[in-house]
């Protein structure tokens, strides 16, 4: 092996073998509040339609536009800004994202035609997508192999703290003011603020070494080493050399069609699709469904503000457990939870049964989520792990932007049975997505290069 082999190896070795976070606690707030304020724009939508299309005019049947325009700009925006991440940097990529749902989020708030609406939806979609790619392979690469895991969970705890956060400000604004879903658009383009800092935090070492930017990210590693001593107040494991990861010049989605990347990427593709056909349902339509149930608007949106407090305690759950058993069946369990859930809602809507397994249903989701977001990180090779994240979660969102339409459509086909049918749909997608889980890869605890060299799942 020659010397750059050998040196690549032993700085990963020496990242790898930190058993604390390594860097200062200002990354993971900037990382983190960029993240609340782009999940906050993935479902604010869902809570400004009721008013938004009596504002516009709109036909109830053509509600459902808007969020699907955010999820096929969310498709476009998550594989162009992660090959841009793959080729660029993670955290070039990670301020670019941001530029891009804060200009659509704040034209969002500022337009009055339904048309512009729609287009600048699609710009905040490009922007959430692109937001979670780079996120996602950046906290991949930079956290050591042992709490992977647990901070890809501590960052999704900011993440889908804007989830909990949406129904607090949606209850404050939309049933109080004309203009209360402007500002929920206002509210989600604060997460421009975090460009100010966004140019502080390190690149990914990892991003570095496959770009040959081999001194970069021996200052980054040795950093990291410093903090992580003075943190624990002794010296350091040794380094346990493990395996090379190869590099490439192809441009990043080559990579991704040769093994066993090839079928790493279909098989997460199908379960992103999936799992998306379940949850987008619920996410976009709650509101919707709940007031065609008889329910207030006022009424609908207490249930998600009461639900809603799952949200972090669920991104708590896996940060916590997110290295303590093998990611992918952790997965599955929350997945079942999750299923459970969707079923006792759709057949017991009262309001005891909304609050209990609405409930669980904000904890399951946000324990799964970030674990799946870690195990698709961890699939695919350096110089292509944005790309992968972006083409899987962000293709995968084609099952988002059909969910709203398809759940819409069962409860209209069903007549007097639609409301449980709807849940039904999303209950039998999310369990499909389950059921593909025990073929991904075991990547739990092991360094990202190990998982590199194994040739099937």
């Amino acid at each position: 092996m020659s010397s750059q082999p050998v040196m690549e190896t032993n700085l990963i070795a020496r990242l790898d073998r930190i058993p604390v976070w390594p860097y200062s606690t200002f990354v993971l707030w900037v990382i983190g509040i960029g993240y609340l304020l782009a999940f906050f724009d993935i479902t604010n939508v869902g809570f400004g339609l009721p008013v938004i299309v009596k504002t516009f005019h709109i036909a109830s049947q053509a509600a459902a536009i808007p969020i699907t325009a955010s999820l096929l700009g969310y498709i476009v925006g998550a594989y162009v800004n992660s090959t841009y991440a793959d080729l660029k940097g993670r955290r070039t990529a990670i301020i670019s994202a941001t530029v891009l749902f804060t200009l659509g989020s704040l034209a969002s708030a500022l337009t009055f035609s339904w048309s512009w609406l729609i287009i600048w939806r699609v710009i905040t979609g490009m922007g959430i997508g692109a937001e979670i790619a780079a996120i996602s392979a950046y906290m991949g690469e930079v956290a050591p192999a042992a709490i992977r895991g647990r901070y890809t969970g501590w960052a999704n705890v900011f993440a889908f703290s804007g989830f909990a956060v949406v129904p607090f400000v949606a209850l404050a604004l939309v049933p109080h003011f004309s203009w209360g879903w402007r500002g929920l658009f206002f509210v989600g383009a604060l997460g421009g603020l975090t460009l100010i800092w966004s140019t502080r935090i390190p690149e990914s070492p990892r991003w570095l070494l496959a770009h040959r930017r081999l001194a970069e990210a021996e200052t980054i590693i040795s950093q990291a080493e410093q903090i992580a001593m003075a943190k624990l107040g002794r010296a350091l494991p040794d380094p346990v050399i493990s395996a090379y990861e190869s590099h490439t010049d192809h441009f990043p989605t080559k990579a991704l069609f040769k093994p066993p990347y090839v079928g790493r990427l279909f098989l997460l593709l199908f379960i992103w699709i999936f799992i998306y056909l379940s949850d987008y349902a619920w996410l976009g339509l709650a509101p919707t469904f709940l007031v065609d149930k008889g329910y207030s608007l006022t009424n609908s949106i207490v249930f998600l503000l009461v639900t809603g407090i799952g949200y972090p305690l669920g991104a708590l759950l896996a940060a916590w457990l997110g290295d303590t058993f093998e990611r992918k069946y952790t997965i599955i369990t929350g997945i079942l939870v999750w299923v459970i859930g969707l079923l006792a809602v759709g057949a017991f809507p009262n309001p005891a049964v909304i609050y209990v397994f609405g409930f669980l249903l904000s904890v399951s989701l946000t324990f799964f989520f970030p674990l799946l977001y870690a195990l698709t990180a961890e699939s695919f090779p350096t110089a292509a792990r944005a790309s992968g994240v972006g083409l899987t979660d962000g293709v995968g969102h084609i099952g988002g932007a059909l969910a709203p339409i398809l759940a819409l459509a069962a409860y209209t086909h069903f007549g007097a049975s639609g409301f449980l049918m709807a849940f039904v749909y999303m209950a039998i997608t999310g369990l499909i997505g389950a059921l593909l889980l025990p073929f991904g890869v075991k990547a739990t605890r092991q360094s990202l290069e190990v998982v590199h060299q194994v040739s099937d799942a």
